[in-house]
């Protein structure tokens, strides 16, 4: 059973073809730097699946089946299982433990702005709960609608409003439909001479309305900005009707309600249309490979780049423990996913240790051989060591393979996830410390062994990102002990000064401590707007706001 658009697993990341069984070197490394031996953990048969009794009435799906038509009100099993939560690890394990009692009652794919809001109407009307559905790859928890006092719950796939509207040559403009994924849209663009330039690791499945409704950040930040600086306006289907946001370049209008739409994660509105800043395809791109000699040294460095105006347009630096199990190519615990290749586990004889940063040069062919050469006058000054472009070739071949990897190793019984974080230069190296030092004493605390890495990814002239991944065994309750784990992480997060998401937006995971960051006034403006646009709280419930 694949999922309701017929090319996903329901057990795991992406396509059945995409995945490989971990490397047999990769499986003895893991063995022996956590001294524990991996076991086979496949997931249980799609017909052991376990899913809710459906409560959508017979009246409310009419009204659904009266609006969109039958085709597009689905009910069946494969569809109702690939709208079951996201794409974390926990959302994995329980699937694949044959827990899919989150899904919902319904999906629906409606095929325009006034189908959505219709749908809406219906939702209204019969007390139902509806989750906006695009490439179903949140890792927070972000498509599990809470239903307590609602009738029931509805997926709003917005698959088929995939188009690429409208291209404003002349303005570097275009407007877009919330379905359609990054490849699709990178594909139309390149006929028409432009790029996005946003690929986050989801880039394969996410979809245009899931980047704005997340924040999302992409690998290339450092020169394109984040997805969320490049939306020049949006258009919304809430409750209450359409609101329209965005009508020039620049605007002193009152306060940017755009940001009120950007990371609402469709509990405010559903996103119909996205009106985005392109940019011409670039003449020339570089990639290559450096090496550094600690962490802290090297963050140092990034912070001089990025003050300096000198940043390329996609860095990537890995702490030590990432360096030498080789996750900068692409994925959990090194090596090469191609070729099964799983490296030494001690420092890649091609970086020698230390940690590893990726450069990558993408624009004009001049600017590129100009900034290349800056960044690599500053980088030698600071005792950087050239590895060549092979190492970039390998980083750009096997960038989107760490999903893929994450669910080989939970076929062989080992917990891979990932948590994200943010801070500014001062409090960078607290940050770091104390969410690790958090992490270690957490995995103590359940005696499981871990390796816990850490990349920055995204650097800003007043901070930069933090990155972590930890691999461990799993545990006999592995979602429990993780949720365990976050939680320490996050108030590490919180105590050194760092945001509790930097790019995988609030969900579910986060929503406990979103007060903490924001003030009791920011959610009390936040319940004002959710109130005024969605006053019978159908939209997304439970997300953002409880």
């Amino acid at each position: 059973m694949t999922g309701a658009d017929g090319g996903t697993v329901w057990w795991g990341w992406g396509a059945a073809e995409a995945h490989i069984p971990l490397p047999a070197g990769v499986r003895s490394l893991l063995e022996q730097v956590l001294g524990t031996a991996c076991r086979d953990t496949p997931p249980v048969g799609p017909d052991a699946l376990r899913l809710p009794v459906g409560r959508l009435g017979d009246d409310a799906r009419a009204a659904l089946v009266g609006v969109l038509g039958p085709a597009w009100v689905r009910d069946d099993r494969a569809s109702l299982v690939r709208h079951c939560r996201g794409r974390s690890t926990t959302d994995l394990l329980r699937l694949r433990a044959g827990d899919a009692m989150d899904a919902p009652d319904a999906v629906v794919l409606p095929a325009s702005h006034d189908e959505v809001l219709a749908v809406l109407a219906v939702c209204g009307r019969h007390r139902l709960a509806v989750v906006p559905f695009g490439g179903g790859t949140s890792v927070v928890g972000g498509l599990v609608a809470v239903r307590a006092g609602l009738a029931g719950v509805i997926a709003l796939d917005m698959a088929r409003m995939n188009r690429l509207v409208s291209v404003d040559a002349e303005s570097h403009i275009v407007t877009v439909e919330p379905g359609m994924r990054g490849p699709a849209l990178e594909a139309g663009l390149a006929t028409h001479g432009f790029t996005l330039g946003h690929l986050p690791q989801s880039w394969e499945y996410a979809t245009v309305g899931g980047f704005a409704a997340t924040r999302s950040s992409g690998q290339a930040s450092a020169g394109h900005g984040r997805f969320d600086s490049m939306v020049l306006g949006v258009r919304v289907a809430t409750p209450v009707g359409t609101w329209e946001l965005g009508r020039a370049p620049a605007s002193a209008a009152g306060p940017d309600l755009r940001e009120l739409v950007l990371g609402s994660e469709g509990a405010f509105g559903v996103i119909t249309q996205v009106r985005l800043r392109v940019r011409p395809r670039p003449e020339a791109t570089y990639y290559e490979g450096w090496r550094l000699t600690d962490f802290t040294g090297a963050a140092d460095v990034l912070r001089a780049l990025a003050q300096r105006d000198l940043l390329p347009t996609v860095v990537r630096l890995s702490d030590e423990v990432e360096t030498a199990a080789g996750l900068p190519g692409g994925g959990p615990v090194g090596g090469d996913p191609a070729t099964g290749d799983s490296g030494t586990g001690t420092g890649d004889p091609a970086t020698g240790g230390g940690c590893q940063l990726i450069t990558g040069y993408e624009g004009r062919a001049g600017w590129v051989a100009a900034r290349r050469s800056e960044v690599g006058e500053l980088l030698h000054a600071a005792g950087a060591v050239a590895l060549g472009r092979d190492i970039g070739a390998s980083w750009v071949r096997d960038r989107f393979r760490g999903p893929y990897l994450r669910d080989a190793l939970l076929d062989v019984g080992m917990f891979a996830e990932t948590l994200e974080t943010a801070g500014f230069w001062s409090t960078l190296p607290g940050l770091y410390t104390g969410v690790r030092d958090a992490i270690v004493a957490a995995l103590a605390a359940q005696d499981a062994p871990g390796v816990i890495m850490c990349h920055i990814s995204h650097v800003y002239p007043t901070g930069a990102s933090l990155y972590f991944t930890v691999v461990c065994p799993q545990p006999g309750e592995p979602v429990a002990s993780w949720v365990a784990v976050k939680a320490a992480a996050t108030r590490a997060v919180l105590d050194a000064g760092g945001t509790i998401t930097h790019h995988h937006a609030v969900g579910t995971d986060h929503q406990p401590w979103l007060a903490a960051e924001i003030g009791d006034i920011g959610m009390a403006v936040l319940r004002s707007v959710k109130d005024t646009l969605d006053p019978a709280g159908i939209l997304n419930p439970g997300i953002l706001l409880r």
